[in-house]
Formats: structure tokens, C-alpha cells, sequence
């Protein structure tokens, strides 16, 4: 299994970062762009025209960068390009480490030990109650009668 993501998948989520960049730059550009000729009707067909070719291809863009953002970042398996799950399991690996080096932080913190190197603990039961005692008591906890 692989511990981190390859070169090509970083690559791969820069260059959709970046897409998707353009394409909010190309998208707002049309706001900007009315904003400054706000009451300037001499070419009115023109400008809309190339507004809404901005906005069309900005927000294609976005959504073209998105999914190759998604690719890069999950690979082409464990983003469901590809159906394969073994190779899914192997593309998401570093997540799935990631998220379980998280829950080992948090179990630290609590001071759980995972690793099954539990004190044993030795319980008495009360034959009148069948109440599970400590080893050291005398008297059940529950019915009061001895054990």
C-alpha cells in the first residue's frame, strides 16, 4: 500500500485547482464588466453576447477544474472514473491513514490502549444475586450478603 500521493496526482489536483480559478476569474469578469459600462447601451448586442460567453465557459471551467481537482486528489479509482476496488482502496489509502492517525491522536489524549495490554481484572459472583464482585470483596455489592 502506498503511504503518500504520487507526483502525478498532486499535479493533477494543482492543475484543476488552477482551472477552476480561471473560470471564477472568467465568471466575475462579466460582473466587472457591467459594472464599468452600467448605462452604455451603444453595443448592448455585443456586450451581452460576450458576457454570456464568459459566463458559459467560466462556470465550465469551474466544473471541468472541479473534476480534475477530484481526480488528482482521489486518483482515478477512488474517484469512480475507473471501477475497480482494489485499486480504489489503494488510491484512498493515505485518507484512510490520515483519518485513522486521527482517531489514534484522540485515543491517546483519552489515554485508550488499543493494544490488548489490558490489566486483568479478577470478578467474584454472588451466589444469591449473581452479581459480579470485586476481587476483594467480602460482601456482594448488590444483595449485601457474603460472599
Amino acid at each position: 500500500m502506498k503511504r503518500s500521493i504520487s507526483e502525478g496526482r498532486k499535479t493533477t489536483y494543482y492543475i484543476g485547482t488552477g482551472i477552476m480559478v480561471l473560470g471564477g476569474l472568467s465568471f466575475l469578469s462579466v460582473f466587472l464588466s457591467s459594472a464599468l459600462n452600467f448605462g452604455d447601451f451603444s453595443n448592448f448586442s455585443g456586450n451581452a453576447k460576450s458576457g454570456m460567453l464568459r459566463a458559459l465557459l467560466g462556470m465550465a471551467l469551474l466544473m471541468i477544474g472541479a473534476v480534475v481537482r477530484n481526480i488528482g486528489a482521489s486518483g482515478l479509482a477512488g474517484s469512480g472514473v475507473v471501477l475497480d476496488p482494489e485499486r480504489a482502496r489503494e488510491d484512498l489509502e493515505p485518507y484512510s491513514r490520515m483519518a485513522g492517525g486521527m482517531v489514534k491522536d484522540a485515543l491517546d489524549e483519552a489515554e485508550e490502549n488499543l493494544n490488548g495490554n489490558k490489566e486483568k481484572v479478577i470478578m467474584i459472583k454472588c451466589q444469591s444475586c449473581s452479581k459480579l464482585n470485586e476481587e476483594d470483596s467480602r460482601f456482594c455489592q448488590e444483595c449485601g450478603k457474603r460472599l
